[in-house]
């Protein structure tokens, strides 16, 4: 493994743990040149994928740039950011298992903000703002209104965050 400081490519992993969700290994590395540390993580991956554009062009998937972006959505909300990984991990897991190579950005955009959507409706707003490319004010007030419509449909009260006690179970 290369040092991300240095460059130098004789590094050695000095500890080794399976991340909380199973899903990697993290590793704690060292380079032999400069004496950095720095941290790595193996992950299984199943099947190369690829992200179709809007423009058409396709692009490797790239993990650490979905990562980005929801993390950008869940900045100054309070959420572990395992629970982000394993956001990341259970879309991958989803394409990987789909059988399609070519992902295009939309079942991304899609994806992502279905499991924003049940965590944190803030950072759904964020992610959708930027996804959805929204344009003006009013975007964001039907945004708004969607998900506080679906939170009630589903007994959940957006602005009191609580779930509402209206329906009776027969």
């Amino acid at each position: 493994m290369r040092c991300p400081f240095c460059a130098h490519n004789d590094t050695s992993v000095k500890d080794s743990r399976t991340t909380d969700d199973q899903a990697a290994i993290r590793r704690r590395r060292i380079c032999s040149a400069c004496g950095s540390r720095f941290t790595t993580f193996e992950r299984i991956q199943l099947r190369e994928l690829t992200v179709v554009k809007k423009n058409g062009h396709h692009v490797p998937f790239d993990r650490e740039k979905l990562a980005r972006s929801v993390t950008s959505a869940m900045q100054k909300q309070s959420l572990d950011p395992n629970k982000i990984d394993r956001i990341i991990t259970s879309v991958i897991r989803q394409f990987e298992t789909s059988g399609e190579n070519d992902i295009s950005t939309h079942i991304i955009g899609e994806m992502v903000m279905q499991s924003l959507f049940n965590i944190d409706p803030v950072a759904y707003v964020r992610f959708a703002s930027i996804y959805k490319d929204f344009a003006n004010v009013q975007d964001f007030i039907d945004c708004i209104s969607s998900i506080e419509k679906q939170s009630k449909e589903h007994g959940f009260d957006l602005l009191k965050n609580t779930h509402s006690h209206t329906h009776m179970d027969s």
